[in-house]
């Protein structure tokens, strides 16, 4: 299958997720299009956004780097990018990608993925599926999707989700899918990107490792604190 030219950019490389939750200090429109702006700098293929103000002005500072947008509608069920509502004014933001929920869950419109894909196809919007699981995956193929992702897995069931990447998922999803597929979710070193690379990932997208500075911290303090104990 013949990629576009926005998904072939991303072969290969690195897609930084510049995402700052509620509340935190970087949650801003301009703390985010520094970090991304940074990102590029350092060598990022892509940029992962999320909120309409974010996308618009990470699109206005990057033009020319493929990026990937959604929006988030509470923290349970389908919430990345729920409706094709969303999703149109996500792409209206500039997102050249817009990332959807890709799992088998209802949806506050009631349309299912496949049908929620076709509209978006019909307005000329390139489409990644965020899935938690190999099952997930082929369905979001099935429904026509541009690329898929690994963002959900470990966060869809009731356990607290892994310390580290899935990358059994990873290597399933090298064996069975025809389309692109990115690997993201937990994704801490590079050594961890150049495996799931290796295994047959499009692209990867790491998040927190790179643009959290708290969480980033917070890492390095534990350390120190159990060395201290």
């Amino acid at each position: 299958m013949t990629s576009p030219p926005l998904l072939t950019a991303l072969r290969g490389g690195l897609v930084v997720s510049c995402q700052a939750e509620p509340g935190e200090p970087l949650d801003d429109p301009a703390h985010m299009t520094a970090m991304a702006l940074a990102a590029r700098a350092g060598g990022a293929v892509g940029i992962r956004a999320k909120g309409l103000a974010d996308i618009a002005a990470i699109r206005a500072a990057t033009s020319g780097v493929p990026l990937i947008g959604l929006v988030k509608r509470g923290r349970h069920g389908v919430y990345i990018t729920p409706t094709v509502a969303d999703a149109l004014a996500v792409a209206e933001a500039g997102a050249d990608i817009v990332a959807i929920d890709g799992t088998d869950r209802p949806r506050p419109d009631g349309l299912t993925l496949a049908q929620t894909v076709a509209e978006l196809r019909r307005h000329g919007i390139l489409v990644m599926a965020d899935v938690a699981t190999e099952a997930q995956a082929l369905a979001a193929q099935d429904a026509g999707v541009d690329i898929v992702s690994t963002t959900l897995s470990g966060y869809t069931g009731t356990r607290p989700p892994p310390t580290d990447p899935d990358l059994d998922l990873v290597a399933r999803l090298g064996q069975v899918l025809t389309v692109p597929f990115a690997a993201e979710g937990r994704f801490h070193t590079p050594q961890q990107c150049a495996h799931a690379l290796r295994l047959g990932a499009h692209t990867v997208v790491v998040g927190t490792a790179i643009t959290r500075p708290s969480h980033i911290t917070a890492r390095f303090a534990a350390a120190l604190r159990q060395e201290h104990q």
